[in-house]
């Protein structure tokens, strides 16, 4: 009798058991503090995240809806080595804190939010075809022991299964370390990041020829992005799309 009590409450049903460690371990939204199921209450997601706008179909930048048809004009003075970007917000108050929360503060649980916002956008939003597999911007070995984990993965492993693709954690590699981006001035950062990627060994054959999703956690300038699609350009791949929770909004001063 007493060995069936202590199953039991294994086969108990899973949302039971949710329910249950919901009511013992209340949780708050990250925005506004009120009581939430999840990260980010609804109301809160609602009014940031929910309806952002027309943006570039390319770098995702604002633009005002009659020119969402085309390319901004900074994309077609020069174009990117990526094909298209889809963000899920702005990089702006109050959704930037999250991403240092996540970043800098060690706030995994944030990250499974994320991925699945950022999936939420990519279906209502999709680029031409959705990729055939996604690939983590990767960190740099030093930074990577120095924060413990990869926020770019950390949100790349619930878009893959938002979005049921593939994802390939370890196609891209640093092939250096570099100055942080947001460290540098814009000038710079195209020099920064120069030839800083390189693919994993016996990765091309899974590059060749195919779409690659690339995700990242903030686009600013874009240099990063640009940098790990030229690598991927050149050992074959046929497209390249962003997938990035936050796009920094262009200055207008």
């Amino acid at each position: 009798m007493s060995h069936r009590l202590r199953l039991w409450p294994a086969r108990w049903p899973l949302r039971l058991v949710r329910g249950l460690a919901a009511s013992l371990l209340p949780s708050s939204c990250a925005l506004c503090g009120l009581d939430s199921e999840g990260a980010v209450c609804a109301p809160c997601h609602a009014r940031f995240l929910a309806g952002s706008g027309a943006r570039c179909r390319c770098c995702a930048n604002p633009l005002a809806w009659r020119d969402a048809c085309w390319p901004c004009a900074v994309c077609q003075r020069a174009p990117p080595a990526y094909d298209a970007t889809v963000a899920a917000g702005d990089y702006a108050s109050p959704l930037d804190q999250l991403v240092l929360q996540l970043k800098f503060g060690g706030r995994l649980a944030l990250a499974p939010w994320m991925g699945t916002v950022l999936g939420q956008a990519v279906l209502a939003r999709p680029p031409a075809a959705l990729p055939d597999l996604l690939c983590p911007v990767p960190l740099g070995p030093s930074r990577l022991v120095e924060r413990g984990f990869n926020q770019a993965l950390e949100i790349a492993r619930p878009l893959s299964r938002t979005l049921g693709i593939p994802l390939r954690a370890a196609l891209a590699l640093r092939a250096r370390d570099t100055a942080a981006q947001s460290g540098v001035g814009p000038a710079e950062r195209k020099r920064n990041i120069r030839r800083a990627f390189t693919l994993a060994p016996g990765a091309q054959d899974m590059v060749r020829g195919r779409h690659i999703g690339v995700v990242d956690d903030v686009m600013t300038s874009g240099a990063t992005l640009h940098e790990l699609a030229a690598t991927l350009k050149r050992a074959g791949a046929a497209r390249v799309s962003n997938f990035v929770f936050a796009r920094t909004p262009p200055r207008t001063d």
